[in-house]
């Protein structure tokens, strides 16, 4: 966990400080990562575990591209909100999450019946 952690943040860092392409466009380039990865699982049929981890690895370097996209200064290409709000911010995007997903179950799935339990 630490590892992926860690070399996410360095990865989020490497391509939109280091290859100065900027936090917003780093978070872009990640979120089409991921989407590549899910299209490759549901059309071209990638193995489920390795999406799963390949879009988890991925998650890192967007969050930490978003974090530093509204956090940082305006003159070096953030927003300049700060690391307190953007980690309330964060927090209650999440939080949200979590209670949307407590409240309406969307993603719980019905165990499948077999013929054996069906009877």
């Amino acid at each position: 966990m630490l590892f992926t952690f860690a070399l996410g943040t360095a990865a989020g860092d490497l391509v939109s400080e280091r290859m100065d392409l900027g936090y917003w466009l780093s978070a872009v380039l990640f979120g089409l990562a991921i989407a590549a990865v899910a299209l490759a699982y549901f059309k071209l049929g990638l193995d489920a575990v390795w999406s799963f981890w390949i879009a988890y690895i991925l998650t890192r370097p967007l969050g930490a591209s978003i974090g530093d996209y509204l956090s940082q200064p305006t003159g070096d290409g953030g927003l300049g909100l700060g690391t307190v709000i953007t980690s309330a911010l964060f927090l209650t995007v999440i939080l949200a999450l979590v209670v949307y997903l407590s409240v309406t179950r969307r993603d719980v799935t019905e165990p499948q019946r077999t013929a054996r339990h069906a009877a």
